[in-house]
């Protein structure tokens, strides 16, 4: 489906600051609400936005920055748009299995993953990771804290704690998944980010962000839209600390996946990994070429979807998930959903479901069942398949998946 709504912002930016300018916003849904309309609005007002905002099916109001949204700016980069779950995103694998092979009680894989990889705020006994991916991580981070060592009191034993998380879930609606696709064939899928050291290195620059008040480029219509200008040591401090933070959160996929892959194979019959995986971000910053600039693409909930590149968008626990191959479309920025997108609140879904409707939705899969939980029951979310027909222009669907097991921080 092709985009569905375009705000010109400039109709509202002499009401709300006396400059008249803005760019469009091209919305690919028509299922938005007023909020997220009005936090766009701000976005597209800044003056180094460059061409217009793609948003993105699952679009809903976020924290600094509307999730969901697609921005691209010249000259410049809003830390609180990318957020403090720096690299954050998916990893995929497909394994030589049929889902006929699989037991038929999945409670001791999920406790054996469970046992192989921390959840929540929990990390690793002891560092889990090879020398050969924590050396070159080391060194960069050294770098960057010679020159801000305020981040490592921001951090309870700062170079134990980053070092044993990599490799560990966390919390909220990162997962790990068994799942089956249209032809029975068995993946494994999981979502993550850059832990604790990728949260404290957005919130630092963040509130740096706001201390400095850069105004190389005029009026700023929300504290949270405080951004760098590039030339700025500022700037470049932070584009050394994200990038590293995103590099984290990557190689922390690898690392939780060579984990649930030790746990469990000894569960299953001997297999071997497809050449199809997938290792994406859905929240970061890079430079790319759009309409003939080179830009910096901040991508808040959203994934690269560049012509043939493959992707991962999951739906909720309980429903389905899908493994999609870009179309390269250039009024999305080559980009498309992260996900299904919540439709609530976490505190509304814990007043409005119980245990039991948890239960009820995901019936058929080994995962938790509990109150700690209930906040990501799939009536949260936005219904997965229409948000799939929302971008047909933006992506063809490879894979169905379906999963079996889901463990939850």
């Amino acid at each position: 489906m092709a985009i569905q709504m375009t705000i010109n912002a400039r109709d509202d930016a002499q009401t709300l600051n006396n400059l008249g300018y803005g760019v469009p916003i091209k919305i690919f849904t028509t299922d938005i609400d007023a909020d997220a309309i009005e936090q766009l609005k701000k976005v597209a007002q800044l003056q180094f936005i460059h061409s217009h905002v793609a948003v993105m099916p699952d679009v809903h109001l976020g924290i600094g920055a509307t999730v969901g949204s697609v921005i691209p700016t010249k000259n410049a980069i809003i830390p609180a748009a990318v957020g403090v779950d720096i690299g954050c995103g998916m990893n995929a694998v497909r394994l030589g299995l049929n889902a006929r092979q699989l037991p038929d009680d999945l409670r001791r894989i999920r406790s054996d993953i469970e046992r192989k990889v921390p959840v929540g705020f929990a990390l690793h006994k002891q560092v889990k990771a090879k020398a050969s991916t924590l050396s070159p991580l080391d060194k960069r981070l050294n770098t960057i804290i010679a020159k801000h060592p305020g981040l490592k009191r921001m951090l309870k034993n700062f170079d134990q704690t980053w070092q044993k998380q990599l490799g560990t879930l966390g919390g909220g609606n990162h997962f790990i998944e068994l799942c089956v696709d249209e032809q029975d064939q068995v993946w494994v899928m999981l979502h993550s980010g850059s832990r604790g050291l990728g949260n404290c290195i957005g919130t630092y620059f963040i509130e740096l962000a706001k201390k400095e008040a850069q105004h190389r480029f005029g009026h700023v219509p929300d504290k949270d839209l405080s951004y760098f200008a590039e030339g700025s040591a500022s700037f470049d401090d932070y584009v050394e600390a994200v990038h590293w933070a995103q590099d984290y959160a990557y190689e922390n996929r690898r690392e939780m996946m060579r984990l649930v892959l030790e746990a469990i194979r000894p569960h299953l019959p001997p297999f071997q990994l497809s050449k199809e995986a997938v290792n994406c971000h859905h929240n970061y910053v890079q430079q790319e070429q759009h309409f003939g600039e080179n830009v910096f693409v901040t991508r808040k909930g959203a994934i690269r979807a560049g012509t043939d590149e493959l992707g991962i968008i999951p739906g909720s626990m309980g429903t389905k998930s899908y493994i999609v191959r870009g179309k390269g479309n250039p009024e999305s920025f080559c980009s498309c959903s992260h996900g299904a997108g919540r439709k609530m609140s976490r505190s509304k879904a814990k007043r409005l479901f119980t245990p039991d409707d948890l239960s009820l939705q995901t019936e058929g899969i080994e995962c938790r069942k509990d109150g700690g939980v209930v906040d990501e029951i799939p009536a949260a979310y936005k219904d997965i398949d229409q948000v799939m027909a929302n971008q047909t222009d933006l992506v063809e669907v490879v894979h169905t998946l379906k999963q079996v097991l889901c463990v939850k921080g």
